[in-house]
């Protein structure tokens, strides 16, 4: 059984100097955890702007980013992996984007031995964030079929507020050792 999940987030991203109301919905897979989930969310919320998409087949197509922006004129700009993707997926996401984001719920440590041990396609410019677990923990206690929040990003620290409720956390970036 597929969940539907409407989000309504009003996005202020300081570093980027973006401000804008999303909203839009998200299918939850069978096989998808919540917190893979709001990844994904988060992931959405994190890079929105023109041109960004989810994956249309979703997980159903394993070769395909999770979110991703393509050029106008073909060929992709920003290619975003949730969790910790292989490392062969990143290579081929290296060759065929100009960035390559991953954000990621599980521990990075893991993702960068992998990346590290393997033949990765410009694998210094890899950008590798991650969330960790206990605020995401907070955030599915929040969650509805009907989202309504307000995040705001500044440096590394994200503050969401759902109704009265204020969650905070940071978003760790992590270099691949070279």
């Amino acid at each position: 059984m597929v969940n539907l999940y409407r989000f309504k987030i009003d996005v202020s991203d300081i570093p980027r100097a973006v401000y804008e109301s999303l909203d839009f919905r998200v299918a939850q897979h069978p096989s998808e955890a919540l917190p893979y989930l709001l990844t994904r969310v988060l992931a959405y919320a994190l890079n929105c702007g023109e041109g960004l998409e989810f994956s249309a087949q979703g997980l159903g197509d394993p070769d395909a980013p999770a979110l991703r922006v393509n050029h106008v004129n073909g060929g992709t700009a920003l290619w975003i992996e949730i969790g910790n993707p292989a490392a062969r997926k990143l290579h081929k996401a290296a060759k065929a984007a100009d960035v390559v984001k991953v954000y990621t719920y599980k521990d990075p440590a893991v993702l960068l031995r992998e990346i590290a041990a393997e033949k990765v396609h410009r694998a210094s410019e890899l950008e590798i964030h991650s969330f960790p677990p206990e605020f995401l923990r907070r955030l599915e206690d929040k969650l509805r079929k009907d989202n309504r929040w307000s995040l705001v990003h500044d440096e590394g620290s994200l503050m969401i507020t759902v109704g009265e409720d204020t969650e905070q956390g940071e978003i760790l970036r992590h270099q691949v050792p070279v």
